[in-house]
C-alpha cells in the first residue's frame, strides 16, 4: 500500500440491518473493508450457524474484507458484576468466527460499575481483561480496547494502567473520535498518550445541544475530527478508519431509520471523511 493511503471501512450496521445493505454501502462507497457488529439486529456471536455463514459468503460476494469485528465484551450493557461466562463464551464464538472472516481484531470495553468501590471495580476489570486477553492470545486474537463504556473507557491513564497490567501484544486500542460527548471528555486531548497503542480509528462526530448529543457529518461537528486524523498520520497511523456515524441509527439503543435513509446517511458520512483526508493529502481505499 503506498505509504499515501489509508485503508476505509465502515461498520456495516450503521448503514442498514441486512446484510444485503451494509455490503451494498460499502461498496457505493467503494471501499474495501467492513466492521461487523450484527444483522438483521442479532449480534455476530448469536447468529446461528446457518445465518452466520450466509453472512460470510455474502461479505465475500461483495468483494469485502473484514477489518474487525465488535463484541458485546465488557461493553455498556454488561456491567462488571456481570456474569464472565457470557464475556468468555462470546470470545470463544468469536474466534471461530473471526478465523472464518479472516480477521484477528475483536473490539472490547472494560465493564461500567455496578455498585462496587473504586478499587474493587477496577481489580476485577484488570483481573478479567488479563483473562480474556491471554485467551484471545491463545487464539491469534487481538482485543481492541475502545474509548467508550466501561472503567477506563474515558481515562487515557487508565487505558494505559490497563495495558501495562496485562502487558500483551494481544491487547491494544481502538480510539472513537466521537465518544467524548457522550462520556464527558474530549478525545482529542487522550491522544498524546495513547497513540502509540491505537490499531484502529473509529470516525464519528457529535455537538452538545442542551442536554442532548447530535452526531453529525465527520468534520462537522465538536470532536475536531479533521485534527485526531493529523495528529494520528502525522505520527506514522496506517491503520483502518472507520466510519460508525450514529447519524441515523444507533443499532445499540435501538435508534433506526429506514434502511433507504441510514444507508444515504452512511455513504454521506464516508464522502465526508474522504474529504477530510483529502484535505490533509491521504488517498483513500
Amino acid at each position: 500500500m503506498p505509504a499515501d493511503t489509508l485503508p476505509l471501512c465502515g461498520i456495516g450496521d450503521e448503514a442498514g440491518a441486512p446484510a444485503a445493505v451494509q455490503t451494498g454501502a460499502l461498496n457505493e462507497l467503494g471501499w474495501p473493508l467492513i466492521e461487523l457488529r450484527s444483522v438483521d439486529g442479532v449480534a455476530l456471536a448469536d447468529l446461528d450457524d446457518a445465518a452466520f455463514a450466509e453472512l460470510a459468503g455474502s461479505v465475500r460476494a461483495a468483494g469485502l474484507g473484514v477489518h474487525c469485528v465488535d463484541s458485546r465484551i465488557a461493553n455498556w450493557a454488561r456491567p462488571v458484576t456481570g456474569d464472565f461466562d457470557e464475556d468468555l463464551h462470546e470470545l470463544d464464538i468469536l474466534a471461530e468466527r473471526c478465523a472464518t472472516l479472516g480477521t484477528r481484531y475483536v473490539r472490547v470495553m472494560s465493564y461500567p460499575n455496578d455498585g462496587l468501590s473504586p478499587g474493587a471495580w477496577r481489580a476485577v476489570v484488570l483481573r478479567r481483561m488479563a483473562i480474556l486477553t491471554e485467551r484471545a492470545e491463545r487464539a491469534g486474537l487481538v482485543l481492541l480496547h475502545e474509548n467508550c463504556a466501561g472503567w477506563a473507557g474515558a481515562s487515557a491513564d487508565r487505558m494505559l494502567q490497563l495495558l501495562r497490567y496485562v502487558d500483551s501484544p494481544a491487547l491494544r486500542l481502538v480510539f472513537d473520535t466521537g465518544n467524548g460527548p457522550a462520556y464527558g471528555y474530549r478525545a482529542y486531548d487522550l491522544l498524546p498518550q495513547l497513540t502509540p497503542w491505537i490499531e484502529h480509528v473509529q470516525i464519528k462526530d457529535a455537538v452538545v445541544e442542551g442536554d442532548e448529543i447530535r452526531y453529525t457529518l465527520p468534520g462537522h461537528g465538536e470532536c475536531r475530527v479533521l485534527d485526531c486524523l493529523r495528529h494520528l498520520i502525522d505520527r506514522g497511523y496506517t491503520g483502518a478508519l472507520s466510519i460508525e456515524p450514529h447519524v441515523k441509527v444507533r443499532p445499540h439503543e435501538s435508534a433506526t431509520a429506514g434502511d433507504d435513509e441510514t444507508r444515504a446517511a452512511f455513504v454521506a458520512c464516508g464522502r465526508a471523511l474522504e474529504e477530510l483526508l483529502a484535505r490533509i493529502g491521504k488517498v483513500t481505499v
